[in-house]
């Protein structure tokens, strides 16, 4: 296992460590030969390597500072490999000396083999060299006082295809669920725009464009500052939630014409949709990419998202027409109170957040 002098990290929560995956894999999988050491202290999340040097022998490789050598095969990997020789720092391609593990396996790693990091992270990169030139990256999530590497995740073949689109479609899918700024924004859509047929505009008008700012940001068409685009997410909420009052007001004669945003919904949910888009970009640094997997991976994240948003407002239409009787009679008092709500949280993220633009 590890040494003693190895004192124990308090994991980062997952969100706050998706920020940090970007960039990982981002150095990792674009430019691997000339990927820069992190303190893990404050990113909890490290990278290893893992290069195959023939069939059957391998080296792995740990990047990150602040984490011992790992010296003890037991639990650590599959049960056919062993370390080959002590582990020690070896100069590594376009990178200073970095601590090393040798280990050989009666077979070559196939995909129900995993590596098992001892280690208290929020998670790891682990980025695989294989023998005949091809090169995979992906983020294990940390799972109490370990990391598992599942290698199943890191080969390339046919089941490979599948197993991305599945992890994607599932990150897509937690990333609009328990982003809470962005289902929000849906709720205010909900809230906003009378009758089926606008619904269904607005939101389809609000999937197309979180769908093309996302693939232009992943691309590298379009490169945004993410603290001003988190602000400015915040901004969309706040405007939301002024336009469910006012038109609250509208509907009971106050004012005398409604302003674009009740006119033209979708419109309205389109623009602010391209900012939402550039925020699930971020989200795609929890698991890596390569270049050939841009077009799968973008692809399920988007049903991944929509089968979330779709599950959000199916729930909440669900909910209306199961307690809407009792509702119905206070619906000019709690419409208001839910903009006034959804206005007021959203400006302290904005305030929360505008440290972020510098």
């Amino acid at each position: 296992m590890v040494g003693n002098g190895w004192a124990v990290m308090s994991r980062a929560r997952p969100v706050a460590s998706m920020g940090a995956a970007m960039s990982l894999l981002l150095g990792a999988s674009l430019t691997p030969t000339a990927a820069v050491a992190h303190d893990v202290g404050i990113t909890s999340v490290a990278r290893v390597f893992i290069d195959q040097v023939d069939e059957r022998r391998y080296v792995l490789s740990i990047v990150e500072t602040g984490l011992p050598p790992l010296d003890d095969a037991s639990g650590l990997l599959p049960g056919h490999c062993r370390l080959s020789e002590t582990g020690r720092a070896r100069p590594m391609r376009g990178m200073p000396m970095v601590p090393t593990l040798p280990f050989a396996c009666d077979r070559e790693l196939a995909v129900d083999d995993v590596i098992t990091l001892p280690w208290d992270l929020a998670g790891v990169v682990a980025v695989v060299r294989w023998m005949d030139g091809s090169e995979a990256s992906a983020y294990f999530r940390g799972r109490g006082r370990s990391v598992t590497i599942r290698l199943g995740d890191l080969r390339a073949g046919g089941g490979s295809r599948l197993g991305l689109a599945r992890r994607y479609s599932v990150l897509g899918a937690e990333h609009i669920l328990f982003g809470i700024d962005h289902l929000l924004f849906v709720l205010g859509l909900l809230l906003l725009v009378r009758g089926v047929g606008a619904l269904v505009a607005t939101i389809t008008a609000f999937t197309v464009a979180h769908s093309l700012t996302l693939g232009a940001a992943v691309l590298g068409v379009v490169t945004v500052n993410r603290g001003a685009v988190e602000a400015a997410i915040a901004l969309s909420i706040v405007l939301l939630a002024r336009e469910i009052v006012v038109g609250h007001q509208g509907h009971q004669g106050h004012l005398g014409r409604r302003s674009l945003v009740h006119r033209r919904p979708w419109l309205v949910a389109f623009l602010f949709g391209l900012l939402h888009g550039f925020g699930f970009a971020g989200a795609l640094g929890e698991i890596g990419l390569r270049s050939a997997d841009i077009p799968l991976a973008l692809l399920s994240f988007n049903v991944g998202v929509e089968a979330g948003q779709l599950a959000f407002v199916t729930a909440l239409l669900a909910l209306h027409r199961l307690i809407g009787g009792s509702v119905r009679s206070r619906a000019p008092r709690l419409e208001p109170a839910l903009g006034y709500a959804l206005g007021a949280l959203a400006t302290l993220w904005f305030f929360d957040r505008l440290p972020g633009l510098v």
